[in-house]
This record gives structure tokens, sequence and C-alpha cells, in this order.
């Protein structure tokens, strides 16, 4: 019973036979090839705008490189607390955009809100010099919590970004998952709703290692290539990237992917809220579930085979565990199935 995470599943056959498909012959490296443009107008398609795109190796390096590309002296990057670019990452962000900081803009279940980005900037230009100086607004969709930025919420959050000057990145590791969730496409999720510089994930839902920084505002996009190189992201078979995004996108693919991952998360969801013995942290809005049991209940879950991430419950959120309790979290992917759920529930069931 796999619910550790959907970085656990292996690729999707399609995605692999591509792989394959695409693997004979002579292609020219480095991204540079008539196919890799083809790929490359496929994500322009998506998301009905000229774009680029830099193809990493890992969420981690999208996520730090997109950051470094937009740093500034003494920069400071506004995030939730919680948010995987602030304490998942090992410095990484840090690392890469030159020592930036990056500061928690409080908010409940993995959000921040606009009137709390708007104090937190305010915060930042009242210490003046020696505070340094906002550079970058960020948000993860879905959220660390497993909830979604509704399109309301994105957008004000990306008007006080642009008031004070700031570009506003999105960490989609799962993108797909929050896509589906919200209903709305690709467009209006990220640069419709003011998104400059996206974290586009495709690893999670079904690639074997394909992550990229889509640039929306090419202002933002100048030294990307550079960036990347310096790094060691650019991929001399990029050809291998394209071929899992050509495949991922096939025919709509990816969202049909992220939403069995949301549906099987929906179905774990509510098998947990009917047992007496765990409850449900708060509903999930994608693959990620959250669940609160005495900590002998999430022992006995672990001997049974179930396996889960132990989760330290977000600060806004601490007052929901109990003493004697602990916090879980189960994840679903595009290989969940039936059988998977039934076991669960068959191991909370006794």
């Amino acid at each position: 019973m796999h619910f550790a995470s959907d970085n656990w599943a292996g690729a999707h056959p399609a995605i692999a036979e591509n792989l394959m498909r695409r693997n004979g012959g002579f292609v020219q490296a480095n991204g540079g090839s008539d196919f890799d443009k083809s790929v490359e107008q496929t994500f322009r398609d998506i998301f009905e705008t000229d774009l680029s795109v830099h193809y990493v190796g890992t969420g981690t390096a999208a996520n730090a490189l997109a950051l470094s590309a937009v740093a500034r002296p003494g920069g400071v990057v506004l995030c939730h607390p919680e948010a995987h670019i602030r304490v998942d990452e090992c410095g990484a962000p840090e690392f890469f955009a030159a020592g930036t900081k990056l500061e928690g803009v409080e908010g409940q279940l993995g959000r921040f809100n606009a009137a709390s980005l708007e104090t937190a900037i305010g915060h930042i230009k009242g210490g003046g010099l020696n505070a340094g100086q906002a550079q970058t607004v960020s948000v993860s969709q879905l959220t660390e919590a497993g909830t979604a930025y509704d399109l309301d919420a994105i957008r004000a959050i990306a008007d006080i970004a642009r008031h004070h000057g700031l570009p506003l990145h999105m960490d989609g590791a799962r993108f797909a998952n929050a896509l589906v969730a919200l209903g709305c496409t690709p467009a209006e999720m990220s640069w419709k709703a003011g998104v400059d510089i996206l974290s586009f994930g495709g690893t999670k839902n079904g690639c074997w290692c394909a992550d990229a920084i889509v640039v929306f505002n090419p202002g933002h996009g100048r030294q990307m290539d550079y960036l990347c190189k310096r790094a060691g992201h650019i991929a001399s078979k990029a050809r291998f990237v394209s071929a899992q995004f050509e495949a991922y996108f096939a025919d709509g693919l990816w969202l049909d992917l992220a939403a069995h991952a949301n549906a099987m998360g929906a179905r774990a969801a509510a098998i947990i809220d009917a047992r007496n013995r765990f409850r449900l942290a708060w509903q999930p809005q994608g693959n990620e579930v959250f669940a609160i049991g005495p900590q002998q209940a999430v022992d006995g879950l672990a001997s049974k085979g179930v396996q889960f991430s132990p989760w330290q419950p977000p600060r806004a959120e601490r007052h929901l565990v109990g003493d004697g309790e602990a916090m879980i979290r189960l994840v679903t992917s595009f290989a969940s199935t039936d059988a998977d759920i039934e076991a669960l529930e068959s191991a909370l069931a006794g």
C-alpha cells in the first residue's frame, strides 16, 4: 500500500514507450532539434501564449534556478512558511540565488493571502537597507498542505506583487493536480492570473524525469539558459525529456493522470473520514491527504504495511493535533489502484 509519495510511482507506460520510440537515430543535442522545438511549441499551445521552456532534472532545480533568474542583492523571496522552497530544498534556492533569503508569509492550510503579503512587503521596506529588498513572491500549487490557491487568490497576490515591482513565481510540482481540482485552463492558472515564471512538474504525475522552467515574462528568461548550463541542467540528450512531455501532453494524458490521482485521494479521504480512530486534518483538494490519529493507531497502520509519511503539523494548524496524537500524510498517484484503496480501508478497519 504505497501512499508515501507520488514520487515513488514509476513512469506511465505511454511515456516509457515514447522514450523507446524516440531512441533511434541521431538528433541534435542540447535541445536544438526540430523535435525539441515542436514540443516547446506544444507548451505554447497548451498555455495559449508565447513562452520559453527550459528543461531541468529535478523540481528542486526548477525552483532554485527560477528564483535565481530574478535574484537581487540582499533579495528576499516571500512565500508561505511551510512552502517547499523554504523547508524542503536543502538551501538550494539560497545557494543558486546568491544568498537570497526566504521569508515566510503566514497563512492557513499552506496559503497566504494578498493582505498578509502586503504587510510582509511593508515590513521589509520599513527595515531599510539592513532588511534587504523584496525580490520575488512565490506560491505553491498545490501547496504543502495539499490545498490550492483559487484563481481569485492568485490574481490578488499577483496584483500586490506587480504593484511593488515583484515577479510572481509558482512552484507547480503538482500543477496538473491543482488544475484538475480547480477545473480551469493552464493559461487561467498561470500567466492570465499574473504568474511570471512557473516551475512545471511532470515527474510526480507519470513522467520518468521531466521538470521544466516555463517563463511567461521574457524579461526574466534572458539568462535562463546560462543559469541552467552553469548548474549542470542543460541535458545533452534533451530529446528524452521532450519525448516524455510529448507523450505526457498527448490526448490530454497529463490531465487524466492527475484526475485519477485526485479521485484516489478523495476516496482515501472518505475512508479515513468514516473511521473512529483517525480523522481528516482538513479536506484535500488534490492527491495529498492529511490525517490525525493516536500515535498507537499510527504505529498500527505502519505495522500493517501502509506506507505513509509522518508529518509535522504546519505552524498555523498545530492546534489540531492533540496530546498523544500524530499527523500523517498519504499521497495517491496515477498508479494508485482500487486494490490499494481497498487495502487501506481494510487496514484502517482493523
